[in-house]
């Protein structure tokens, strides 16, 4: 994002500056495992607090862990699905202390990850980076009694174990970014992979999926990164865009006043739309790494890696791609959210079967916001054949499609039982000869070419045959009449 810095209230007034916005995303998404990372506990969201634990999760003395061969063929999943090179990894501690994590160190992977060298295609045809993309275990939940729910708050704090060890991977793309925009892209279509290739449902909401967000500016044309300030945990898109468009002013303000930016870790607050210094960023050496030495080397075999890659799911690029040529006017939002709500693969059937690609995907798009139900893609290609014979108006297929969600069967036979019988065309021409003797006005001006009024007659029409008659047949009686 280059642009002239807008004032924010509290800070400086901006200079008349160029600057570019530069962000590199840290995703975390917990992996769809049964058991966490390194024990039998369940991995599940909610319960009560400290219920899903075992020693290993308490980190009690004694307990080791085990690694838990499904989150590493999930994780396996997600690096293909990013085109990364899959290689030897090594575990490691990393060392810093919280109250949530009991054993003052995190199972990760740091110099060795599983993933590495892939990258991410933005809706718009760009191409992210990615530098890696590693396992490691979650901490705990450590929730602060009192105040505003911040620790320099609270009266005290409570921790919950339950999501301790949780498997996570780890994403970390290159400071490509340009935007805020973007950078929501490039999570939505991280979130939509992740949950195409059943690594993990990317719920934000429930904390499935996390994203660290690091922010620097720098001006136009300059090819040296600026000090960089972590936003963590943000969970939403639109957390992430306020947070990045925020975060990227201040900056600049500071900058444009003669300050220097100090390297820090902040926290996005929703209520007050600002972003706020937690503590001074951390580096790697801060962390102490070294090789966890209670687990092997992980080593996966060219035939496993091989075998996970053959069962891939088509991803959502592949899908969107193969919608958009079979319904090449629908608009790219449209095939996107197609995509997004799984509905393509109902779409394509439906097209296939004769279905007129711009009605289908109107359906879908539109009628069909809560799911498909019961409706079968024969089905949606029968209703759009009515619909363009003038069999049903655009409200009855509406309800009719409505019906055929909740209990299937055909459209006809649901067309039947609503009581939408297409009018005869004798019996509309009657109707609208009617309704022109009653309006000699208005008939007067439509034929002067008013064509305003239009509307009006339809309107008529459908008002007196409780939505049965077809628009475009009024609209053409109309026409017709005019001479």
């Amino acid at each position: 994002m280059s642009a002239k810095v807008q004032s924010i209230p509290g800070l400086g007034a901006p200079a008349d500056t160029e600057w570019e916005t530069v962000v590199g995303l840290e995703v975390h998404a917990e992996l769809a495992t049964e058991t966490k990372l390194f024990s039998a506990s369940p991995n599940r969201f909610g319960g009560e607090p400290n219920t899903h634990i075992d020693p290993v999760s308490l980190g009690l003395p004694g307990s080791l862990p085990v690694l838990n061969e499904k989150a590493v063929e999930l994780a396996i999943r997600v690096g293909l699905a990013l085109n990364c090179r899959i290689q030897p990894s090594v575990f490691a501690r990393k060392n810093y202390f919280y109250p949530d994590m009991p054993k003052d160190f995190q199972i990760s992977q740091y110099d060795q990850p599983i993933n590495v060298d892939g990258w991410l295609e933005l809706p718009s045809g760009k191409r992210i980076g990615i530098e890696r993309a590693h396992l490691e275990e979650d901490t705990g939940k450590t929730i602060h009694i009192g105040g505003g729910g911040r620790i320099h708050e609270a009266g005290y704090s409570l921790v919950d174990y339950n999501r301790a060890g949780v498997p996570l991977i780890e994403i970390v793309g290159h400071p490509e970014l340009r935007s805020a925009t973007e950078a929501r892209q490039y999570v939505a279509e991280l979130r939509s992979i992740l949950v195409a290739v059943k690594a993990s449902d990317g719920k934000m909401e429930e904390g499935s999926l996390r994203v660290d967000c690091n922010v620097s500016v720098r001006p136009v044309g300059s090819d040296r990164l600026g000090t960089r300030c972590e936003i963590k945990n943000v969970n939403s898109l639109r957390s992430l865009g306020r947070a990045i468009e925020y975060e990227s002013r201040r900056q600049i303000e500071l900058l444009t006043g003669g300050q220097a930016i100090e390297q820090q870790t902040r926290h996005w607050n929703e209520d007050d739309g600002r972003t706020h210094a937690l503590r001074s960023k951390e580096e790697d050496y801060d962390y102490r790494y070294f090789p966890e030495p209670d687990l092997l080397p992980l080593d996966p075999s060219l035939e496993w890696v091989e075998q996970i890659r053959q069962d891939l799911p088509s991803l959502p690029r592949d899908r969107r791609l193969r919608l958009a040529e079979v319904a090449p006017s629908t608009d790219a939002d449209h095939i996107a959210l197609a995509v997004e709500r799984s509905m393509d693969e109902l779409a394509l059937s439906a097209i296939d079967r004769g279905g007129v690609p711009e009605r289908v995907m109107t359906h879908i798009v539109h009628n069909l916001a809560d799911g498909s139900g019961k409706l079968a893609a024969e089905a949606l290609a029968e209703l759009v054949e009515m619909e363009e014979a003038g069999e049903l108006t655009a409200t009855q297929a509406k309800k009719v499609l409505a019906l055929l969600v909740e209990s299937g069967g055909s459209p006809q036979e649901a067309a039947q039982e609503l009581g939408f019988e297409a009018m005869e065309t004798g019996e509309l021409e009657s109707m609208v000869d009617g309704l022109i003797a009653q309006h000699p006005d208005e008939w007067s001006r439509f034929c002067e070419g008013d064509n305003k009024l239009t509307g009006f007659f339809v309107g008529q029409v459908m008002k007196a045959t409780q939505g049965r008659a077809d628009g475009k047949a009024v609209t053409q009686v109309l026409q017709s009449r005019k001479g």
